[in-house]
């Protein structure tokens, strides 16, 4: 099997690792890629949001499957481009992934189809929004309509800076917070049948202690030993297949990656968002993982097979990745800084580039991802953040309590008869 990746992050690059390793492919050419993704695979010049370049690129390779990686090439329809050239392609269409391009409309989903969600309103002015944060109350939860790299969603306690965040995006949709442990849900799906993968939790603020502005992820780990029995069984049965139902209802399908992201509260699981791709940093560790063949299973749900597909395979012990930033992040990062130590086993590349000189530098926000396993998630913390300490990259900076919580088992779930009406992002 000959496959086309599409993208060049982080993400991507735990996706191309997964997809070299599987036995049936054959070929795998990433576009754009990265350094990292240049050790496994070969590396084609693509603008990733152009639907006709993508699909273009996929007929002149004669590829069997075209997976893509990032939110913004799906909202622009590239999927769509590329099944037109009839080759199958992973990644749901333009319709679809408006799950994430429009929180506004992932709400309307979800009422539809009855998901257990956060209380919200869709807001265009001030007046709106002001009404909203006063009838939810603090903390405020705000976040933009449409796509924000991770980074679209303000939970605050301060009403200024609510309104303000409000009046920057211009539509939002305000949510009431709720209380609770969050967990990432990736399920795997044909637009009926559904695989769940491994749950795992990522870290969004920038500071140890969850202190700090939001990111697109500081890291995250896998599995969660303190999630509540059934949990994966409730939410596949209480909002996945819901809501694979409602798309289909509406004639936009959902194939590919159904990306959960939920609040464990005391009233029990509920939705905080919808992504329509695999998650970063969670697919690091989920991945690392999963013993199944990676190119097999996103092949399954690219062709509508999904349901014959046999049952995954996971590896035993846990998994835990640690994000290198660059100076600044999550303001404007400092690029084009030097990096060494990366080039080892379980070293992630998500923002880096090659100088003419072949020195690696510094090219975004989140530069490097430590990712490693172990008999359990102890072992594997530690291992992690051995990775990130051989690292240099001047100005750089991570969190040093990943996973420390529940390594501790301090992992804390709301009892019910608490107050829990309270949506968090």
């Amino acid at each position: 099997m000959r496959v086309l990746l599409v993208g060049s992050g982080g993400r991507e690059h735990a996706l191309a690792l997964g997809l070299a390793a599987d036995p049936s492919v054959e070929r795998l050419i990433a576009a754009p890629g990265n350094p990292g993704i240049a050790g496994v695979a070969e590396l084609r010049q693509v603008d990733t949001a152009d639907p006709a370049a993508v699909a273009g690129l996929a007929v002149e390779e004669g590829v069997d499957l075209v997976v893509i990686g990032p939110e913004a090439p799906l909202v622009a329809g590239v999927a769509d481009a590329v099944r037109a050239k009839g080759v199958a392609c992973f990644g749901p269409s333009a319709e679809a992934a408006r799950l994430e391009g429009s929180k506004a409309f992932a709400k309307d989903v979800m009422i539809a189809a009855g998901v257990p969600t956060a209380r919200a309103y869709t807001c265009t002015d001030e007046a709106g929004t002001a009404h909203a944060l006063d009838e939810f109350g603090a903390p405020y939860v705000v976040k933009n309509d449409g796509l924000a790299a991770g980074k679209g969603v303000v939970v605050t306690d301060d009403r200024a800076a609510a309104l303000a965040h409000a009046a920057e995006c211009g539509r939002v949709v305000v949510e009431e917070y709720l209380a609770g442990p969050e967990v990432s849900l990736f399920v795997v799906t044909d637009g009926e049948a559904a695989v769940p993968l491994l749950p795992a939790q990522d870290f969004k603020r920038v500071g140890d202690g969850d202190t700090g502005p939001n990111t697109g992820g500081m890291g995250a780990y896998a599995p969660l030993p303190w999630t509540p029995p059934g949990l994966v069984e409730q939410v596949m049965r209480e909002v996945v297949h819901p809501t694979l139902a409602e798309m289909r209802r509406r004639g936009t399908p959902f194939a590919g990656l159904l990306y959960v992201g939920l609040a464990i509260t005391a009233a029990g699981p509920r939705v905080i968002e919808f992504n329509a791709r695999f998650g970063d940093p969670e697919t690091q560790v989920v991945l690392a993982l999963l013993e199944s063949p990676l190119g097999g299973l996103l092949h399954a749900a690219a062709t509508g097979t999904l349901a014959a597909h046999p049952p995954l395979r996971w590896r035993d012990g846990a998994a835990v990745t640690v994000v290198l930033a660059a100076a600044n992040y999550p303001g404007t990062p400092r690029t084009g800084d030097v990096i060494t130590g990366a080039e080892r086993p379980g070293v992630i590349h998500a923002g880096t580039r090659r100088a003419a000189d072949g020195a690696l530098l510094s090219a975004g926000g989140r530069v490097l991802c430590g990712t490693a396993t172990g008999p359990d998630l102890a072992a594997a913390r530690d291992a992690a953040y051995a990775l990130i300490a051989g690292v240099q990259l001047p100005g750089s900076h991570h969190r040093s309590d990943i996973a420390d919580a529940a390594v501790r088992g301090e992992v804390r779930l709301p009892s019910r008869g608490r107050d829990e009406a309270t949506g968090n992002g």
